[in-house]
This record gives structure tokens, sequence and C-alpha cells, in this order.
């Protein structure tokens, strides 16, 4: 007997409530949502490198997010930058990253 033979001998024992294929999927449907993204009109404090700073990482984050991180060593910081530059891929004018940078490193500065 042909392996053949006996899938079709045993698809015609399967009660008739069976179904020997699965059925059609369902087509993917998709509908607009509406969000409302909370505001924030705060800025960094004054101080050398504040307008960098707010010229350049408000656009993503609010000051508040950002000020409220730990206080971290330049090093440290000098690390943060790079990642949101090169890994995020966050539009940092590379003049300014040094003076982010020195911004955020004196104004939590590393206990």
């Amino acid at each position: 007997m042909t392996i053949a033979r006996i899938i079709l001998i045993a698809a015609l024992a399967l009660p008739s409530t069976v179904a020997l294929s699965a059925p059609a999927a369902e087509p993917m449907r998709f509908k607009s949502e509406a969000i409302e993204l909370p505001t924030s009109e705060r800025i960094f404090p004054d101080g050398p490198g504040a307008e960098a700073i707010n010229n350049n990482c408000v656009a993503c984050h609010s000051a508040g997010m950002v000020l409220t991180q730990p206080k971290l060593t330049k090093a440290q910081w000098t690390e943060t930058v790079n990642k949101m530059v090169h890994v995020y891929k966050a539009p940092v004018d590379p003049a300014d990253a040094a003076a982010i940078v020195d911004y955020l490193t004196a104004l939590k500065p590393a206990p």
C-alpha cells in the first residue's frame, strides 16, 4: 500500500466535520489612533552651554527628564551624548557635543 493511498483512506475515515485545510486567515486591518503627547515649555537653566543643550536635546527629551538623571562624570556624560548621536541618531550638531557634555557635567557633577 502506498503512502498516498494510506493518506486517502485516513482522510475518508475522518468525520465530515473535520476540516482538512486551514481556514482562511482574516485580513490584517489597520486603524488610525490619535494620541496626545505631553508638552513642556521647560528649558535648561542658563549657563555656559545652555543654548547648545536647549537647541539639540529638547527636540527628543524634556529638560525635566534630563535633569532627573543621576549625577555622572564627564566621561559618563560624554559616553551618553555619543550614544545619543551614534546609536539613536540624534541630530546633535557636532560642534555642540562638547558644550553639552560640559554643561551637564557642571550642572550635575558626580560626587
